[in-house]
């Protein structure tokens, strides 16, 4: 199970670094800002997750996350009319939606088994994994970011986060079950609202002035 996780992460992490290029490619950005959006976007969530649990990033205790975002990075800045095409860039929202998903189980999982901030820690934590890359490179690319565009992203992030956290807290024998209950349960979410393009709906937004 844990190999298996590996390698989704691992491909997770790439389709974060090629998704985060595109978002930001027509803006004219050289290959240096490429590679630094990029590998924001891949690894800055969970190494924010790792600072406020204070320890040692994940990815510096295996590398490999680094640099296949870097590869993917640069791949995406050579072959950028490849992965714009729409049926690959949509195809790379949905992995992206799935890594998404794993990145949020995995950072809460994390935060459980440390016992950081029960119960509302780990939510926070698992949140913060799945877009934290996404906002930093929004900020630093002058975006509106995830939180501001009123896509489905943060919200199926945070509810499945925290069923997860309900189900560790009173259904613990059933963890296993939970954490892949849960991640389907984002993933779903998010394709349905890349498939058919929902966002929040209005009544949940604030009147713009």
């Amino acid at each position: 199970m844990e190999e298996i996780q590996f390698w989704i992460g691992i491909v997770a992490t790439m389709a974060f670094a090629v998704t985060g290029v595109l978002a930001i490619a027509d803006r004219g950005v050289d290959i240096f800002g490429v590679l630094v959006l990029g590998l924001i976007t891949a690894i800055g969530g969970g190494t924010i997750r790792d600072i406020i649990l204070e320890i040692p990033p994940f990815w510096s205790e295996n590398q490999i996350y680094v640099w296949l975002a870097l590869a993917a990075s640069v791949a995406t800045f050579f072959a950028e009319s490849f992965f714009t095409q729409p049926q690959i860039y949509r195809w790379m929202l949905y992995i992206d939606g799935f890594g998404a998903a794993l990145f949020a189980i995995q950072g809460a999982t994390k935060a459980w088994m440390m016992g950081f901030g029960l119960p509302v820690g780990p939510v926070i934590l698992g949140v913060i994994t799945a877009i934290g890359g996404g906002l930093i490179r929004d900020v630093l690319a002058g975006r509106k970011t995830l939180i501001m565009s009123h896509e489905l992203y943060a919200i199926p992030v945070t509810l499945g986060c925290s069923v997860y956290v309900l189900i560790l807290n009173f259904a613990p024998q059933y963890a296993i079950e939970g954490s892949a209950f849960c991640m389907l349960g984002i993933f779903a979410i998010r394709a349905a609202a890349i498939h058919w393009d929902l966002h929040v709906p209005k009544m949940f937004i604030t009147k713009t002035r």
